[in-house]
């Protein structure tokens, strides 16, 4: 019996290669997508890179955004936001995991730019940075006109066409800077700068042509509207087409609806001044000739009136002569007057002459010594009169003098003066002081009664 032999089994695949052709079948048919969900499980290590789960109630796909795209999100995200991601469906080989590499996020609903566009137009409305009150006239003949904006964009070249249009001769100064992309917001802050040092221009253009909301975003920049705000120059805001609004159109004082409208409306038009100037001229002309014509009719007039220059002149020597003999004689008489008040002024030097008031002071002084000397004589001696007359008196009531009697002064060491004998007893010391002289003695007895009493002995 013959065994059949087993059929050939098709070559097995390796995972390695059943993951590559699944990714590459996923790549093929989902080019780009947007998904809406809650983001969970959010992580942002140190590379950079963002790894989330996006759900909703039923299924979840992991997605990942990697650190150059994720620095376009203005806002990052969050456990539990819903955003819409847009990005590309592959297959993550190594693990198996079907993924989402994000390109873009935003919040769900109202778009992120529009909502960053009116959070800052509603902060910047209630500082008043809109009122009508702040912004700066734009003059109606500028003299220099200033332009930010690409050098190589549509809205430089729309701006110069129009004012070599119509006023070709307002010089104009292109300050560069990018209008798109991260870089373009700090740019157009430096060139706002750059105009105000450089002082030649008068008012300053700002803008670019028309694009998407992400495309005109450096003008809903807050720094740069704090940049046109600070401006000392007039600026008018030329963003976008007609139905395009940024914040610049608002901070700006004019906004204009487009780059060309800008220039329109700076630049007066230059064949209607070259009308007004043809007028103007035609009846300027007109006034001259009127004025020519009355000028000749006064010339004509006066030339009637007119006198002979000569007898002008022979008249205007006689008043020459006429003022000069005056002067002479004016002159001598001051001259005379001046002489007298001289003649006065040496008298009533030599009477105030500092030598003859030395002599009268000297001789006053002489006076005034003997008149001194005379009263201190007179002084000094009624002086000694009157010491002599006291020393008289003084010595009647002296106890010298009582004592010149033959009284003495009894005293003690403990006692200056005794008057009461009972004071002593035999024994003391005693001293006694005559007229003349000191007498120590010690008392041998006392005899109260045969001594007389203290009024007694009191010097009289």
């Amino acid at each position: 019996m013959d065994i059949p032999s087993p059929k050939p089994r098709a070559r097995a695949l390796s995972v390695s290669e059943l993951n590559h052709q699944v990714r590459h079948l996923l790549e093929v048919s989902f080019l780009q997508v947007w998904v809406e969900g809650e983001i969970s499980s959010f992580s942002r290590p140190a590379s950079g890179h963002w790894y989330f789960t996006l759900k909703d109630a039923k299924s979840q796909v992991k997605c990942a955004m990697f650190r150059g795209n994720n620095q376009r999100v203005r806002t990052p995200p969050k456990e539990g936001d819903q955003v819409l991601v847009r990005g590309k469906v592959t297959l993550y080989e190594n693990r198996g995991d079907y993924q989402i590499i994000a390109e873009a996020m935003e919040p769900a609903g109202l778009g992120a730019l529009q909502q960053a566009f009116d959070a800052l137009k509603l902060k910047l409305q209630s500082e008043g940075m809109f009122d009508a009150e702040r912004k700066k006239p734009v003059p109606t003949l500028p003299k220099h006109i200033g332009v930010i904006t690409s050098a190589t964009g549509a809205a430089i070249h729309d701006i110069l066409t129009v004012l070599k249009r119509r006023c070709p001769g307002i010089p104009v100064t292109l300050y560069p800077a990018s209008v798109q992309g991260n870089a373009a917001a700090g740019e157009i802050v430096n060139a706002i700068q750059a105009a105000e040092r450089h002082g030649v221009a008068d008012v300053l253009i700002i803008g670019r042509g028309g694009g998407s909301l992400e495309d005109l975003w450096p003008f809903n920049e807050e720094k740069v509207a704090r940049a046109i705000a600070a401006c000392s120059l007039p600026t008018v805001s030329a963003v976008g087409h007609e139905v395009d609004f940024s914040i610049a159109d608002f901070v700006a004082d004019f906004r204009a609806p487009t780059p060309s409208a800008a220039a329109e409306h700076l630049a007066p038009d230059q064949s209607a001044w070259i009308r007004t100037l043809e007028q103007q001229s035609s009846r300027l002309e007109g006034i001259t000739r009127r004025l020519l014509a009355r000028l000749q009719e006064q010339v004509s007039g006066l030339g009637g009136r007119l006198r002979d220059p000569r007898r002008e002149l022979q008249n205007h020597h006689q008043r020459l002569d006429d003022l000069e003999s005056r002067l002479k004689s004016s002159f001598a008489q001051q001259l005379q007057a001046r002489s007298q008040t001289l003649s006065q002024q040496q008298v009533r030097l030599a009477n105030q002459s500092p030598r003859r008031q030395l002599a009268d002071n000297r001789n006053r002084v002489s006076q005034l010594k003997e008149q001194l000397f005379r009263e201190l004589h007179w002084q000094l001696n009624e002086q000694r009169d009157r010491l002599g007359h006291a020393a008289q008196s003084l010595q009647l009531v002296s106890p010298l003098a009582t004592l010149g009697r033959g009284y003495a002064i009894v005293s003690t060491r403990r006692q200056p003066v005794i008057r009461d004998a009972s004071r002593l007893k035999p024994g003391d010391e005693i001293n006694a002081r005559l007229g003349h002289g000191n007498i120590d003695a010690t008392v041998t007895a006392i005899h109260s009664s045969l001594l007389p009493s203290d009024d007694d002995i009191e010097p009289s």
